[in-house]
């Protein structure tokens, strides 16, 4: 991979990470399919590419998180503690199945096309409630945590994954998405401590990634968090996964 693929996979990255319809999934498809990386490296890169744009949540919500560090017993930092725990009772297992099962490139782009339509499903739920951060228990930081879990699977989206599990227990919109946010960062800090593969990626190529990432990410963040809200992505997910499935059967 050379400087310029990785500038291209880093903005990718920036962009669609605020859109549901699973940035791990489109990068993958592009890795696999165009420049050839294995399934297990495309997974590896593109877990890598969450780091910048998690560094642009940070960035963007650091009074939240500032705030958390001074009010440890405060109630979003319990949401963010036990959200991630329950995160790994079905984000690790996921992962190791998924990493170790796809060594060649069609099988992996089959899953990403059937997980793209389910994803579709998935966003086809709309709502919203009147419930806040305060009125999360224990029950609502469990399911949000074991849902979130699932986006590890490339093609699964886990901004649309997370709201979608909390509108569906009855909470406001905007608090949702802020929830869904500030839970993705030691979602994504968890993920890189656990896949390590990322070091056969040069220094450079990862630095300029990483850069892309943050910029583009950050730059385009508030824009496209009001579009991703009046788009039903459902539809692109639909026939985005039925082409890749398509062509992937055809080949």
């Amino acid at each position: 991979m050379d400087l310029l693929q990785g500038i291209a996979l880093g903005i990718l990255q920036g962009i669609l990470e605020w859109i549901p319809i699973s940035s791990e999934g489109q990068g993958m498809l592009v890795m696999i399919n165009w420049l050839g990386l294995t399934p297990k490296d495309a997974l590896s890169c593109s877990i890598f590419l969450h780091l910048g744009t998690m560094s642009a949540v940070l960035i963007r919500f650091r009074h939240d998180f500032l705030r958390m560090l001074k009010e440890i017993d405060s109630k979003q930092t319990r949401i963010v503690i036990l959200s991630t725990l329950f995160t790994g009772i079905t984000g690790i297992p996921l992962y190791l199945l998924f990493r170790d099962s796809f060594t060649g490139g069609r099988e992996a782009t089959l899953l990403i096309g059937v997980l793209l339509i389910a994803t579709g499903f998935m966003l086809r739920f709309k709502g919203s409630g009147t419930r806040g951060t305060e009125d999360m228990g224990l029950a609502d930081m469990a399911a949000l945590g074991l849902a979130q879990g699932f986006s590890i699977l490339p093609g699964v989206s886990r901004s649309g994954t997370t709201l979608t599990m909390l509108l569906m227990r009855g909470f406001k919109q905007d608090e949702a998405l802020t929830i869904s946010f500030i839970i993705s960062v030691p979602a994504v800090l968890g993920a890189i401590v656990l896949d390590h593969s990322i070091a056969a990626i040069p220094w450079t190529t990862a630095a300029v990634m990483l850069i892309a990432s943050l910029t583009v990410g950050y730059l385009t963040m508030d824009l496209l968090i009001r579009f991703a809200k009046r788009i039903d992505f459902s539809g692109f997910c639909f026939v985005l996964g039925s082409i890749t499935l398509l062509l992937t059967i055809v080949q």
